[in-house]
């Protein structure tokens, strides 16, 4: 998933959840759109955080599997 994909989505779920909130609370939807806006960044920024952690844990979990084929072909080399 690219990141500007990963970032949207997250925001409309910060959108949909702020909606849903001032439903619960049974108040206005237009009432406070600084509220929607601060929401949808906050999740936004969430969304861009855990694109980047996605990404260097695809990095990581690479190294790994690199140092555990090292690690067999050694030991089966030397059997």
């Amino acid at each position: 998933m690219s990141l500007l994909t990963n970032i949207i989505g997250f925001s409309i779920f910060g959108f949909a959840a702020r909606v849903g909130q001032l439903g619960i609370q049974k108040r206005g939807l237009f009432e406070n759109p600084a509220g929607h806006a601060i929401a949808a960044g906050a999740f936004g920024f969430v969304g861009y955080w855990a694109y980047h952690w996605d990404q260097r844990a695809a990095v990581l979990i690479q190294e790994k599997r690199a140092q555990l084929a090292e690690r067999r072909g050694q030991t089966e080399g030397t059997s």
